[in-house]
């Protein structure tokens, strides 16, 4: 069982930044895969960034790339997004989530077993 929180949201201006925090519980942090996704009211879950459980291999949705850093600290059980150059169709919910076997289909949100509550983040114009 893994549990994780996120921790990190609020309100910015459109171009301003946000490191989103998820912190996870137990001992096997190092060998999940961990991605972010985020969520609108009404629409699906959508694939944001996945980093595998060395952090040596990430992945980026390509609305986010050049803008959104996804690293992890497996000293400290946890997993960030770092958010630059903010949008206001950036504005979600955001949730962590863990999986095994490295980053094969890490943006399909069906492959992760453990999910956080999520954080909203909103980005103003």
């Amino acid at each position: 069982q893994v549990q994780l929180v996120e921790s990190g949201g609020g309100l910015v201006q459109a171009g301003g930044s946000l490191r989103l925090s998820c912190a996870a519980s137990g001992r096997t942090f190092r060998t999940y895969a961990m991605g972010w996704f985020r969520q609108a009211p009404g629409k699906e879950r959508e694939f944001v960034a996945a980093i595998s459980g060395s952090g040596g291999s990430t992945g980026y949705a390509d609305s986010v790339k050049g803008r959104f850093t996804i690293f992890r600290d497996n000293a400290k059980n946890t997993v960030y997004l770092q958010m630059n150059s903010l949008k206001p169709e950036d504005t979600d919910v955001y949730y962590c989530a863990s999986k095994l076997f490295g980053l094969l289909r890490a943006a399909n949100r069906d492959e992760y077993a453990y999910w956080g509550q999520g954080t909203q983040v909103t980005v103003s114009s």
